[in-house]
């Protein structure tokens, strides 16, 4: 089991019931559990603690999305977000720990600014494209292996293809699985779920799956704007600390 003190421990609660949150319809929360665990352990070692989480996370979006999805926008994106993948773990023993700790704050930042200063979508409709979901794609799928992070490049491509919200919540969730299924092949052969890692999150799992059923009645009651304005300020600033600790 890891060695965290009981502040460590906290956060590494607050991380599952992120993922889980975000899980229950709560789209974009889980974006905090890296950085978080990041304050107490190597952000390499929370990603490969919360991958396990996600996965498992994934199964009930992916029984419940099982027909609403896009098989036109996976095609487009998918092969870009495993080439991004490749590319995360083909330059795994060349970035340092302290190099991947920059990457998680600034990505966490540049996610939070942009969604604190962005004016409005425009109406007009696109249409999936290979150009588009292959350049997102691989900036999704090379985030998602690094902090599990892949989620703002995703929006970008396909939140102007104006997809049905259910189609949009299933498609969303079959892009994120199939990237969670295969980082599990990269993972284990970097030691990231390492016996330690593969511990500590079966204990953190009831609390990431209890999150799910909390995010679909939370998510029915609290005002959606209020809500996701304090998650990306505390993003913000959770990030702006990983960057300081990189640099210093």
């Amino acid at each position: 089991m890891l060695e965290l003190t009981v502040g460590g421990w906290v956060l590494a609660v607050i991380a599952a019931a992120s993922v889980g949150l975000a899980k229950g319809g709560l789209a974009m929360v889980g974006m905090i559990s890296v950085p978080v665990l990041s304050l107490v352990m190597s952000p390499v070692q929370a990603a490969g603690l919360m991958l396990p989480i996600y996965v498992v996370s994934d199964v009930g979006g992916l029984l419940a999305f099982r027909r609403n999805f896009d098989m036109r926008v996976l095609a487009t994106a998918l092969p870009g977000a495993l080439a991004g993948i490749g590319i995360g773990w083909a330059g795994a023993h060349v970035v340092p720990v302290d190099g991947v700790t920059f990457i998680v704050g600034a990505v966490g930042t540049i996610f939070a600014l942009n969604a604190l200063i962005r004016p409005p979508l425009k109406d007009e409709r696109r249409s999936p494209s290979y150009a588009r979901g292959t350049g997102w794609g691989l900036l999704s799928g090379y985030t998602s292996f690094v902090s599990h992070a892949g989620a703002p490049p995703w929006q970008v491509y396909v939140q102007p293809l104006r997809l049905s919200a259910l189609t949009y919540a299933g498609t969303t969730t079959w892009f994120f699985a199939v990237c969670n299924w295969v980082k599990l092949i990269p993972y284990a052969a970097l030691g990231q779920l390492s016996p330690g890692n593969l511990r500590a999150a079966a204990v953190l799992m009831p609390v990431a799956l209890l999150s799910v059923w909390a995010g679909l009645r939370l998510v029915k009651i609290i005002p959606e704007a209020l809500f996701y304005k304090l998650i990306t300020w505390g993003l913000l600033a959770v990030s702006l600390r990983l960057i300081w600790q990189a640099l210093a």
